[in-house]
């Protein structure tokens, strides 16, 4: 489905081209909830309404207009910034849904300026009692596993978690580290690790990206938990991200992080967004009942993202995130080629605040 291309305004009053995306992601490349939430919302409603994103190859502007959105993914290790400005994104009318990253990599100091896990955990129970379990999708990615963080491990982890969040959400989606193809990833956790220092070196580095025996092994504890909890009446469902394994056969299946079927589920009684997402109007007399089943994905006709990697289930969307400007500091983001690019980048912010972009060239 073509994205509708209209005529603006931008802050200076110039008349420009832009896209008006129905679905924004925000974001992949960068964490807006933790470190933009007062910027978007004010971009998303001010009387302009759009942002200007930067291409990371070209560099290149592209105006994003916010005039057809109805969905918003928001990507996030830490939502609590965008708390209190909820409640102007529900008065706005449109539709949202989060990916919270909630990952237990203490120890390892993996992930340095995220708060506690205990804080994080508070901050999801917050979230999830403000718009309901189906809209704060739990993640724990990117798994990866060293000498002494065995699958078992991880695996304890993430169980001592779910105990914390039963009933606040109801699906658990992980994915395993690619370090093979990133040279830059491999140079980070070497660089900003000394639990990865000490144990690896440039030729070894790589094999903390978990093998096919690491992952089966893991995902027999993750059927473990899973069961566990259908045992107790909640039905946790755990899937994948950008994962070609077929892991069928733990129960776990491969997940659409920007889902179509989530959304019309979610938000299918709004008729502007089921007809985007079906292709049917009102007066196709959809039945609801089919618009909220399980088996709607064949009515969903947005066809998937061509700009994520094969393995991606996502659905057509834009994100409107850009590299190099997330503070969070984890050692294997692939975002950031450095934490010092994101400072020098973000401190510029200070004196830009609600700067049409996230990045300022």
């Amino acid at each position: 489905m073509t994205v509708q291309k209209i005529k603006i305004l931008n802050d200076r009053g110039e008349e420009v081209e832009a896209i008006a995306p129905v679905i924004i992601s925000a974001s992949r490349s960068t964490d807006i909830p933790t470190y933009f939430a007062k910027w978007f919302v004010h971009r998303f409603n001010s009387g302009k309404g759009y942002i200007t994103w930067y291409n990371p190859f070209n560099q290149k502007p592209l105006h994003v207009s916010f005039r057809n959105t109805k969905i918003i993914v928001f990507w996030t290790k830490n939502p609590k910034p965008m708390l209190p400005y909820l409640q102007e994104l529900d008065n706005s009318g449109v539709h949202y849904y989060f990916q919270f990253t909630l990952n237990d990599y203490y120890r390892e100091g993996f992930e340095p300026n995220v708060p506690s896990v205990s804080n994080r955990i508070e901050t999801f129970k917050k979230l999830s009692d403000k718009i309901g379990p189906d809209r704060v999708i739990w993640r724990f990615d990117p798994i990866l596993f060293t000498k002494t963080l065995t699958p078992y491990e991880v695996a304890s982890r993430i169980f001592r978690i779910s105990k914390e969040l039963k009933n606040y959400t109801n699906k658990l989606v992980v994915s395993f580290i690619d370090i093979c193809n990133y040279k830059k990833v491999q140079r980070n956790l070497l660089k900003y690790s000394p639990v990865l220092a000490s144990q690896y070196d440039t030729k070894t580095i790589s094999s903390v990206e978990p093998t096919n025996e690491q992952i089966k092994e893991f995902c027999t504890y993750l059927k473990k938990i899973k069961d566990y909890w259908t045992e107790r009446g909640w039905n946790l469902e755990i899937s994948t991200c950008a994962e070609s394994v077929d892991l069928e056969a733990f129960d776990i299946t491969h997940n659409k992080c920007i889902d179509g079927e989530l959304m019309l589920r979610l938000f299918g009684s709004d008729p502007e967004l089921r007809e985007y997402l079906t292709g049917k109007t009102s007066e196709d007399k959809m039945d609801l009942f089919e618009a909220f089943n399980e088996n709607s994905k064949k009515v969903i006709v947005i066809k998937k993202d061509k700009g994520q990697r094969k393995e991606c289930g996502c659905i057509e969307s834009k994100d409107i995130g850009m590299y190099n400007t997330c503070l969070n500091g984890c050692i294997y983001c692939y975002a950031n080629t450095s934490r010092e690019a994101a400072q020098k980048n973000f401190k510029k912010r200070k004196e830009a605040p609600y700067a049409e972009s996230i990045w300022l060239p």
